[in-house]
Protein backbone atom coordinates (compact mmCIF):
# COMPACT_ATOMS: atom_id res chain seq x y z
CA UNK A 1 0.00 0.00 0.00
CA UNK A 2 1.37 3.01 -1.12
CA UNK A 3 1.64 6.38 1.36
CA UNK A 4 1.20 9.71 0.73
CA UNK A 5 4.44 10.88 0.32
CA UNK A 6 5.11 7.97 -2.95
CA UNK A 7 1.49 9.38 -4.11
CA UNK A 8 2.90 12.85 -4.59
CA UNK A 9 0.16 14.99 -2.74
CA UNK A 10 1.59 17.38 -0.05
CA UNK A 11 -0.67 18.72 2.12
CA UNK A 12 0.97 21.38 4.69
CA UNK A 13 -0.98 21.04 8.34
CA UNK A 14 -0.01 23.80 11.21
CA UNK A 15 -1.35 22.75 14.70
CA UNK A 16 -1.91 25.74 16.95
CA UNK A 17 -2.99 24.92 20.71
CA UNK A 18 -5.05 27.40 22.12
CA UNK A 19 -5.56 27.59 26.21
CA UNK A 20 -4.76 24.40 27.11
CA UNK A 21 -2.32 21.35 27.77
CA UNK A 22 -0.18 21.07 24.75
CA UNK A 23 -0.18 17.44 23.66
CA UNK A 24 2.97 15.92 22.67
CA UNK A 25 5.23 15.94 19.46
CA UNK A 26 4.36 12.12 18.89
CA UNK A 27 0.19 13.19 19.16
CA UNK A 28 0.99 15.70 16.74
CA UNK A 29 2.92 13.93 14.47
CA UNK A 30 -0.03 11.50 14.42
CA UNK A 31 -2.89 14.09 13.87
CA UNK A 32 -0.53 15.10 10.09
CA UNK A 33 -0.26 11.88 9.32
CA UNK A 34 -3.92 11.23 9.98
CA UNK A 35 -4.45 14.25 7.76
CA UNK A 36 -2.00 13.58 4.97
CA UNK A 37 -3.23 9.69 4.17
CA UNK A 38 -6.91 11.66 4.06
CA UNK A 39 -5.84 14.24 1.74
CA UNK A 40 -3.91 10.99 -0.29
CA UNK A 41 -7.00 9.24 -0.36
CA UNK A 42 -9.01 12.04 -1.74
CA UNK A 43 -6.08 13.24 -4.31
CA UNK A 44 -6.02 16.55 -2.77
CA UNK A 45 -3.41 18.97 -1.94
CA UNK A 46 -2.92 21.71 -0.01
CA UNK A 47 -2.72 23.39 3.44
CA UNK A 48 -4.80 23.14 6.68
CA UNK A 49 -4.43 24.37 10.04
CA UNK A 50 -6.00 22.54 13.22
CA UNK A 51 -6.82 24.11 16.41
CA UNK A 52 -6.78 22.79 19.48
CA UNK A 53 -8.65 24.55 22.22
CA UNK A 54 -10.61 23.77 25.46
CA UNK A 55 -14.96 23.85 25.81
CA UNK A 56 -15.37 27.42 26.20
CA UNK A 57 -13.19 28.37 23.09
CA UNK A 58 -14.96 25.59 20.81
CA UNK A 59 -19.12 26.40 22.60
CA UNK A 60 -18.49 30.51 21.67
CA UNK A 61 -17.55 29.50 17.73
CA UNK A 62 -19.93 26.73 17.57
CA UNK A 63 -22.63 29.78 19.07
CA UNK A 64 -21.13 32.31 16.98
CA UNK A 65 -21.07 29.93 13.43
CA UNK A 66 -23.44 27.40 13.70
CA UNK A 67 -25.69 28.91 16.13
CA UNK A 68 -25.83 26.35 18.61
CA UNK A 69 -25.09 27.00 21.96
CA UNK A 70 -22.99 24.27 23.36
CA UNK A 71 -19.80 22.74 23.10
CA UNK A 72 -19.02 20.54 20.53
CA UNK A 73 -16.28 18.10 19.48
CA UNK A 74 -14.98 19.91 16.02
CA UNK A 75 -15.99 22.50 13.71
CA UNK A 76 -14.64 22.93 10.13
CA UNK A 77 -13.96 26.48 8.21
CA UNK A 78 -13.92 25.40 4.69
CA UNK A 79 -11.43 28.44 2.76
CA UNK A 80 -12.89 26.74 -0.67
CA UNK A 81 -16.59 26.94 -0.35
CA UNK A 82 -18.43 30.56 -0.81
CA UNK A 83 -20.17 31.68 1.96
CA UNK A 84 -22.86 34.64 2.57
CA UNK A 85 -21.68 38.02 1.64
CA UNK A 86 -17.99 36.88 1.38
CA UNK A 87 -16.48 39.04 -1.48
CA UNK A 88 -15.62 36.90 -4.87
CA UNK A 89 -11.55 36.46 -5.23
CA UNK A 90 -10.48 36.48 -9.18
CA UNK A 91 -7.52 34.74 -10.02
CA UNK A 92 -6.34 34.50 -13.75
CA UNK A 93 -5.90 30.95 -14.12
CA UNK A 94 -2.00 31.21 -15.25
CA UNK A 95 -1.21 32.01 -11.41
CA UNK A 96 -3.24 29.21 -9.83
CA UNK A 97 -0.18 27.24 -9.08
CA UNK A 98 1.43 30.68 -7.23
CA UNK A 99 -1.21 30.37 -4.55
CA UNK A 100 -1.34 27.30 -1.96
CA UNK A 101 -4.21 25.68 -1.85
CA UNK A 102 -5.65 26.72 1.32
CA UNK A 103 -8.25 24.06 2.31
CA UNK A 104 -9.42 25.22 5.54
CA UNK A 105 -9.07 25.46 9.94
CA UNK A 106 -10.21 22.68 11.57
CA UNK A 107 -10.99 23.31 15.32
CA UNK A 108 -11.08 20.68 17.83
CA UNK A 109 -11.88 20.39 21.51
CA UNK A 110 -9.17 18.69 23.85
CA UNK A 111 -11.72 18.08 26.82
CA UNK A 112 -14.09 16.57 24.79
CA UNK A 113 -12.33 14.69 22.52
CA UNK A 114 -10.75 13.04 26.11
CA UNK A 115 -14.28 12.89 26.59
CA UNK A 116 -15.31 11.28 24.28
CA UNK A 117 -12.24 8.66 24.55
CA UNK A 118 -13.11 7.33 27.62
CA UNK A 119 -17.13 7.07 26.82
CA UNK A 120 -16.17 5.24 23.60
CA UNK A 121 -13.98 3.19 25.11
CA UNK A 122 -10.68 3.93 22.82
CA UNK A 123 -8.00 6.25 23.31
CA UNK A 124 -7.22 9.68 23.19
CA UNK A 125 -5.09 9.12 19.67
CA UNK A 126 -7.92 7.23 18.27
CA UNK A 127 -10.56 9.98 18.91
CA UNK A 128 -8.44 13.24 17.77
CA UNK A 129 -7.19 11.01 14.85
CA UNK A 130 -11.21 10.36 14.28
CA UNK A 131 -11.69 14.19 14.60
CA UNK A 132 -8.62 15.46 12.58
CA UNK A 133 -10.09 13.18 9.70
CA UNK A 134 -14.05 14.30 10.05
CA UNK A 135 -13.03 17.94 10.17
CA UNK A 136 -10.85 17.36 7.13
CA UNK A 137 -13.50 15.74 5.14
CA UNK A 138 -16.13 18.50 6.05
CA UNK A 139 -13.42 20.85 4.78
CA UNK A 140 -13.59 18.79 1.39
CA UNK A 141 -17.33 19.07 1.13
CA UNK A 142 -18.49 15.74 2.63
CA UNK A 143 -20.91 15.54 5.53
CA UNK A 144 -23.55 13.28 6.91
CA UNK A 145 -26.89 14.68 7.01
CA UNK A 146 -28.82 11.67 5.83
CA UNK A 147 -27.97 7.72 6.06
CA UNK A 148 -26.05 7.68 2.39
CA UNK A 149 -24.43 10.75 3.18
CA UNK A 150 -23.00 9.41 6.39
CA UNK A 151 -22.17 5.90 5.51
CA UNK A 152 -19.74 7.60 2.66
CA UNK A 153 -18.32 9.44 4.98
CA UNK A 154 -17.75 7.32 7.54
CA UNK A 155 -16.13 4.61 5.28
CA UNK A 156 -13.52 7.23 4.25
CA UNK A 157 -12.87 7.95 7.57
CA UNK A 158 -11.91 4.54 8.79
CA UNK A 159 -10.41 3.92 5.85
CA UNK A 160 -7.93 6.69 6.85
CA UNK A 161 -7.77 5.18 10.50
CA UNK A 162 -6.71 1.88 9.32
CA UNK A 163 -4.18 2.83 7.50
CA UNK A 164 -2.24 4.79 10.34
CA UNK A 165 -3.54 1.82 12.45
CA UNK A 166 -5.67 3.27 14.73
CA UNK A 167 -8.50 0.52 14.34
CA UNK A 168 -11.49 0.36 16.97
Amino acid sequence: MKTSKEIGFVLSVEILQEEIEPISAELQELLIRCLREAAALENVDGEVVVTLVNNERIHELNREYRGVDRPTDVLSFAMNEPGEGEMDIYIDESEFDEYPNMLGDIVISLPKAKEQAEEYGHSLERELGFLAVHGFLHLLGYDHGTAEEEKEMFSRQEEVLAKVGLKR
